[in-house]
């Protein structure tokens, strides 16, 4: 992968909340001086990229139906909302424990 992909693809984490501003200029400084893919940035430090998505997961103010659950999620996943709550409902529909995650989340995720 060249460094433009590199660099398009940190970009888009960035504007998709997966990585702060700090997290992105670290990343963007190696990938620019060549020592190696964004991968490597995390392989030093104590946290993974999959701990700060979960730390900036947040329930969507503009993409909600109820609260937001899934606009939040898709924007941390990259899935589109819908597919969240196609899956909630199979979830809730098969094993009724959809609405059950649902409350939870809506609970214990902060709103952005």
């Amino acid at each position: 992968m060249n460094d433009a992909d590199e660099l398009a693809k940190l970009a888009d984490l960035h504007a998709r909340g997966v990585l702060n501003d700090e997290e992105f200029a670290k990343a963007k400084a190696r990938v620019l001086s060549g020592q190696g893919s964004p991968a490597g940035a995390y392989a030093g430090s104590s946290t993974s990229p999959n701990v700060g998505a979960v730390n900036g997961l947040r329930r969507s103010r503009m993409d909600r139906w109820l609260g937001g659950v899934c606009g939040g999620v898709a924007r941390a996943t990259g899935l589109d909302s819908w597919v969240w709550r196609l899956i909630f409902t199979v979830l809730f529909l098969a094993f009724g424990s959809g609405i059950l995650l649902y409350i939870l989340l809506w609970i214990f995720v902060p709103e952005e």
